[in-house]
């Protein structure tokens, strides 16, 4: 597999979460021979507050290869990860990070910082961004005009 077909499969993902009233944001870890080993969707409002795609596919691939070190392995996910998901691909060593949209708000792999890629740290990760960002910008707005839609209906109907 190579990296159109990764995200693929994270855009796939992504719109599970959304079905599921989720952000719609998916995530893949691949090894180096290009095996998704990893795959996670946002499930936060199912109530883990843990529950960010990227976090989900790296305790997979963790459990895949039998180790917390994912050495030679590259996420690739719809959205640039947040501060948390981005201390966690530092800490477990993936090697590279692919994604879609930057993320102005909360996005922590160059938007608001840069975490991985901090050279304070002892590990950085190569990073490529904006592969496929129109289709995950698209996305994500068609979720939240949805999730608006859906709010504005609930109040007139309530009130």
């Amino acid at each position: 597999m190579n990296q159109a077909q990764w995200m693929e499969e994270a855009f796939a993902l992504a719109e599970e979460a959304a079905a599921d009233g989720e952000i719609p944001v998916g995530a893949v870890i691949a090894d180096a021979a290009g095996n998704i080993i990893g795959r996670g969707r946002n499930r936060r409002e199912a109530g883990d507050p843990l529950g960010h795609a990227e976090l989900y596919a790296i305790a997979e691939a963790a459990k895949a290869i039998g180790d917390w070190r994912l050495e030679d392995t590259t996420m690739v996910v719809t959205l640039e990860p947040c501060a948390m998901c981005a201390g966690a691909l530092v800490n477990a060593r993936v090697a590279r990070l692919i994604f879609a949209a930057s993320d102005p708000k909360a996005g922590f792999c160059g938007s608001l910082g840069n975490l991985v890629e901090d050279p304070r740290l002892n590990h950085r990760l190569m990073v490529e961004r904006g592969f496929e960002e129109e289709r995950s910008r698209n996305l994500l707005q068609a979720f939240f005009r949805r999730l608006r839609k859906r709010s504005e209906t609930e109040r007139w109907q309530s009130g």
